[in-house]
């Protein structure tokens, strides 16, 4: 019996499919040495958080440019996100929209997370005229999700990447 052409197309697309998946699939040496850089940069306050996703309250997600980041160093935290959701102080200059600061004095505190290769890093501000808190959960793959608690808007969270040397940015 000869093979049909559908039949023919099937295993060829299974072949690349699995050719593929073999292609990108991470060694375990790589994940460890991930896991390592990750935990690295957590334990001394110093990474960027590249944002895809932001999820405002009551709303559906978002997908978001590559151009949303957190910079946490010891010295200095810069922030630049978006902003959806309800404000209940405006405001007062047009450009001060989204989550734009830059705070030299912060408290940053490490706690480990509810599972193992799982961290939560709380950082608060005291020099940007309200108490504003960005609460993050790391996992050892360098993914992350970021809650901001503003005192003058309802709170928001953010999904992304941390960004390593492995790693570059896009």
């Amino acid at each position: 019996m000869k093979p049909s052409l559908l039949h023919s197309l099937i295993i060829l697309l299974s072949i690349l499919l699995g050719v593929t998946a073999c292609g990108t699939a991470q060694t375990a040496a790589e994940k460890e040495a991930m896991a390592s850089e990750v935990r690295q940069r957590v334990s001394d306050a110093d990474f960027t958080f590249k944002a895809t996703y932001a999820y405002p309250t009551g709303y559906r997600q978002i997908y978001l440019s590559p151009f949303y980041d957190v910079k946490v160093s010891p010295d200095t935290v810069r922030v630049y996100l978006p902003y959806y959701g309800r404000a209940y102080v405006a405001p007062i200059h047009p450009d001060e929209g989204g989550i734009k600061f830059i705070s030299t004095d912060f408290d940053y505190q490490l706690y480990p997370g509810k599972k193992k290769g799982n961290w939560r890093v709380a950082v608060r501000t005291k020099d940007t005229g309200r108490e504003i808190t960005l609460n993050f959960d790391i996992w050892e793959n360098g993914t992350v999700r970021l809650h901001v608690s503003d005192p003058n808007r309802q709170s928001i969270s953010f999904n992304g990447k941390l960004t390593t040397a492995s790693q570059p940015t896009p």
